[in-house]
């Protein structure tokens, strides 16, 4: 399993920015497929945003043009952009890998109206 610590999580305005941090364990992240999920209070899990190890990415419709996933394989991080906020992305951030299957403890995340 990948041991998977996130950062970056706080509270914010509508209308701001954060930027979330995920490093991994391992000296092969770089053959990972990451991911960014988030839970909201009373609701399942859902994807947000995943990037490849080609660096291809992928995006929840909900978050299109306003997060931006990256990753930086020197340092075995992945991270997750997200501006102009609104309160409906209030909610716990959770960092994944696809294979091995393993989740961060996750970074909370509130947008004030």
């Amino acid at each position: 399993q990948v041991q998977l610590v996130e950062s970056g999580g706080g509270t914010v305005q509508a209308g701001g920015s954060l930027r979330l941090s995920c490093v991994a364990s391992g000296r092969t992240f770089s053959s990972y497929a990451m991911n960014w999920y988030r839970q909201a209070p009373g609701k399942a899990r859902e994807f947000v945003a995943g990037i490849g190890r080609s660096e291809g990415t992928s995006y929840a419709d909900s978050v299109k043009g306003r997060f931006t996933i990256s990753r930086d394989n020197a340092k075995n991080s992945v991270y997750l952009q997200m501006n102009s906020l609104k309160f409906e992305d209030t909610a716990v951030y959770y960092c994944h890998v696809v294979f091995p299957n393993s989740w961060g403890q996750g970074t909370q995340v509130t947008v004030s109206s």
